[in-house]
Order: C-alpha cells, then sequence, then structure tokens
C-alpha cells in the first residue's frame, strides 16, 4: 500500500499515455470534463491553502467538509479528464487507478495523523473543529505546491483538445 501511495504521480503518468491513446474526445467532451476538472482543482487550491502538513491537523476550510479534500479534488479532476476523454475504457483505467492509489493515499496519510496527533486527530474525524476560522492562503497554497496539479490537469486537458483538433472533431 505504502508504494502505491508514495508513487501515486509516476503511475498515473504511466497511465496517461494508454488513456490519451483510447480517447475520442469531442467539443461537448471537453467542455464538460474542462469544467469537471475545474471544480476538482478549485477544491484542490482551496484544501491546500490551509494545509500546514506534518504540522497540525488541519481543520478548516474545505476541511470542515471533508477528511481528504485533496482527494476529494483529484477525484474530480479524474472525472472530469474521463469525461473529456470520451471512452468507457480510458474512462475504467482513470477510476481503477484512482480507486487504488487514492485508498492507498488515504490509509497511509490516516495512520501517520493517528500516529502523530492522535486524539487531536479522533476529534476532527468526529467533527468536532477546532481551527475553522483560518483563512485561505495564497502563500500557502504556492507552498504546498498545488501548481503541479494545476500544470498537470492544464497539460492533460491541452493534449485531449489535440487530439480532438488532429480527429477533426473541431469543424472539420
Amino acid at each position: 500500500m505504502e508504494f502505491l501511495a508514495r508513487f501515486r504521480v509516476a503511475l498515473g503518468w504511466v497511465c496517461a499515455p494508454l488513456v490519451l491513446i483510447l480517447a475520442h474526445p469531442s467539443r461537448e467532451s471537453l467542455v464538460v470534463g474542462a469544467v469537471v476538472g475545474a471544480i476538482g482543482e478549485a477544491i484542490r487550491i482551496w484544501a491546500a491553502g490551509h494545509l500546514y502538513k506534518s504540522r497540525e491537523v488541519t481543520s478548516s476550510g474545505p476541511y470542515r467538509y471533508f477528511a481528504h479534500p485533496l482527494y476529494v479534488g483529484s477525484a474530480l479532476m479524474g472525472l472530469g479528464l474521463a469525461l473529456a476523454a470520451a471512452n468507457l475504457i480510458a474512462a475504467g483505467l482513470i477510476g481503477a487507478y484512482l480507486f487504488i492509489t487514492l485508498g492507498a493515499a488515504i490509509k497511509n496519510e490516516e495512520a501517520f495523523l493517528r500516529r502523530t496527533f492522535g486524539e487531536q486527530y479522533d476529534l476532527y474525524k468526529q467533527q468536532r473543529v477546532v481551527n475553522a476560522r483560518r483563512r485561505f492562503s495564497a502563500a500557502q497554497a504556492l507552498a504546498n505546491r498545488e501548481y503541479r496539479a494545476l500544470i498537470g490537469l492544464v497539460a492533460a486537458m491541452l493534449l485531449l483538445v489535440l487530439k480532438a483538433t488532429y480527429n477533426g472533431f473541431f469543424g472539420g
């Protein structure tokens, strides 16, 4: 499990070429997929702007609503890419990748948080908000390197747009 959690991004880059090969994007699928993916990235940015990794149990921003908002955002980004790809096999590959790798990441992260923060993490999991008033910090989102996920989403969508253009879906 730890291997899957640690190397989930690298595994994503292994799956990406196959998804691109299988994809049959259209104008409509790209628009819908881009909107869903952007919502996922917005959730990730919001979460990253509240997160102080390994220093505390974060409970502000989206952490009030989701125990793992970064992974919720990632799942929505994956759904957006699956919708944009417009191919059931590609969507199944994305879904399997997300289910396996995010499940492993959540297990590892929860074990770490429980070991590191003990009762404080258990209280958070029981919906007792500890610090719900912290404001979003763009500097913290940058410090958490959230721009990497944004760049990845934009690059994937651009590749799908290029494939759709090459295949003549845009007024050909």
